[in-house]
């Protein structure tokens, strides 16, 4: 670890290791020395002692500074793309979008920054007592919370590792940021790190504003967890992962909040209108969706809902010959892929469950085939395991007698990030029925589309109950993310002088003042 980009050696670094081709599984590049607990301390000390330096910065001053960011892994070039190809297996068009949206995702924070709202400015005078009661001047605005941890993801090396979303909030927010780089790609991680220590340098900020983490042990996660300093967690993984995390950061003498985004099938309802105008086009869009970035998406449509009738043979036939001539993909590590064949395994062994089609064999190392399966309703209620999320290309459907088995199958599912609705005008009546419960399980609800893809919005929820995230409350993108960062504090009867400067009555920001929003 350094917080000037260059990794140090230390007697706590304990092993080192290299990138692995994704296609070959072979170490190619330099060696990483892993950072151990000393790199853990420094970095979180580095964080805490710049933190009250950089949360004093002002908004224009951090939006430069985001924009920067931007800038930087731009004049990475073509260098960052190749690397990341070849460390992850993702194409380069995916990976060139990928860039785009994480410099889009800093934009989007420095507007935030610029507008002002974020800080959710209220002002609510003193009065006399003439007409009403008595009451002290109040007045609130919120504040980042402290030095936040992130944790790169595999499947996004760019938009949610090293420069992405959690770290580009918590930056905004005014939040000093450690980062512990994803080993599925520690050159990309360690390339984005070098361009946000520029960022840093160019705007004179203190070194400890930004530092990255390498290595390959879940110690170093769970020590950058555990230390005092840290006061937040972005997560973006497994299940098991994010739940590790969660009770790590209860445990501690000040517990944290952990914003873990964990696991999701993203339920894709096909409604009976619906599927018999057009049953046969939505089962070949439907695998467009499936076998997009080899399914490797946390929004990937793992969950087929239909209600037995005229449209799903159809739908079904059309789903299995696109499946059926679908390229296998190779995934983004090997060990991934071990667990996706295991997964995939264990539904053709089921006694309940039949095998649709499967994808072709693929000539490369790692390569992920695509699937899809089909039970009942009935079975798929006795059978938990059934719900559980498969990371890759495979999906599950489920036959439903009527609505009535439908809607149990929804109130026993867990918490998603997505739900879509397929439907035509003539399903209205059936979506309104069913919309309270998707409501109910779900952080973002698509009608005539597919969940994959998510835009970097301010109307965006990538989040949703348990076990999607860890907190069902907030999202990871969009504008609205920059909230699991800050909190409000309160400061009654202040004099003018000794007042934040954006709650003196000059400010000019937005506020709510007296209940009534006004801009200053």
């Amino acid at each position: 670890m350094s917080n000037d980009g260059k990794t140090q050696l230390t007697d706590d670094a304990i092993m080192d290791f290299r990138s692995i081709d994704a296609t070959t599984g072979q170490p190619f590049g330099p060696r990483f020395e892993t950072d151990g607990i000393a790199e853990v301390h420094a970095a979180c000390s580095a964080a805490e002692a710049a933190f009250d330096a950089y949360r004093a910065t002002d908004a224009e001053a951090r939006a430069v500074f985001l924009e920067r960011i931007g800038a930087e892994i731009l004049a990475l070039g073509d260098d960052l793309i190749v690397t990341a190809m070849r460390e992850s297996g993702l194409p380069r068009a995916r990976l060139e979008g990928e860039r785009g949206r994480t410099v889009n995702q800093l934009k989007l924070f420095a507007g935030v920054l610029r507008r002002g709202d974020w800080m959710g400015l209220r002002i609510d005078p003193a009065t006399q007592g003439t007409t009403t009661p008595a009451r002290a001047d109040l007045r609130l605005r919120r504040i980042p919370l402290g030095p936040v941890a992130v944790f790169g993801a595999s499947n996004f090396p760019l938009a949610f590792s090293t420069a992405g979303g959690d770290t580009a909030s918590a930056l905004a927010a005014g939040c000093t940021v450690v980062v512990k780089g994803h080993p599925a790609h520690p050159a990309t991680g360690a390339m984005v790190a070098g361009a946000i220590h520029a960022a840093v340098k160019a705007s004179s900020l203190p070194s400890g504003v930004f530092s990255h983490l390498v290595g390959p042990g879940i110690e170093l996660g769970a020590a950058l967890v555990k230390h005092s300093a840290i006061a937040a967690v972005g997560f973006t993984g497994s299940r098991a992962g994010g739940l590790a995390l969660v009770k790590l950061a209860q445990a501690r003498e000040v517990p944290i909040p952990v914003y873990a985004e964990m696991s999701s099938i993203n339920p894709v309802l096909l409604l009976p209108e619906a599927l018999r105008a057009r049953g046969a086009e939505l089962g070949k869009a439907f695998v467009g969706s499936l076998t997009m970035g080899a399914g490797q998406f946390c929004t990937n449509p793992g969950l087929l809902l239909a209600i037995e009738g005229e449209g799903l043979d159809a739908f079904v036939s059309a789903a299995a010959e696109a499946i059926s001539g679908a390229a296998a993909q190779t995934m983004l590590t090997g060990a991934i892929y071990s667990a996706y064949e295991q997964s995939i395994d264990a539904l053709q062994q089921h006694g309940q469950v039949q095998t649709v089609a499967q994808g072709p064999a693929g000539d490369g190392g790692n390569a992920g085939r695509a699937a899809l399966f089909s039970t009942s309703g009935r079975s798929f209620l006795s059978d938990k395991a059934l719900g559980q999320e498969i990371f890759g290309a495979s999906s599950l459907l489920v036959r439903c007698a009527d609505e009535a088995e439908l809607q149990s199958v929804l109130v026993a599912a867990e918490g998603q990030l997505t739900t879509t609705l397929q439907m035509d005008d003539a399903d209205i009546d059936t979506a309104s029925r069913l919309l309270p419960l998707l409501e109910r399980r779900s952080g973002r609800i698509v009608v005539n589309g597919w969940p994959t893809g998510v835009e970097v919005t301010h109307a965006m929820v990538h989040g949703g109950p348990y076990p999607a995230t860890s907190d069902g409350r907030s999202t990871s993108v969009g504008s609205l993310a920059i909230d699991r960062f800050l909190r409000p504090v309160s400061y009654q009867n202040f004099p003018s002088r000794l007042l934040p400067a954006v709650l003196r009555d000059d400010a000019g920001l937005p506020r709510l003042l007296d209940g009534i929003a006004t801009h200053g």
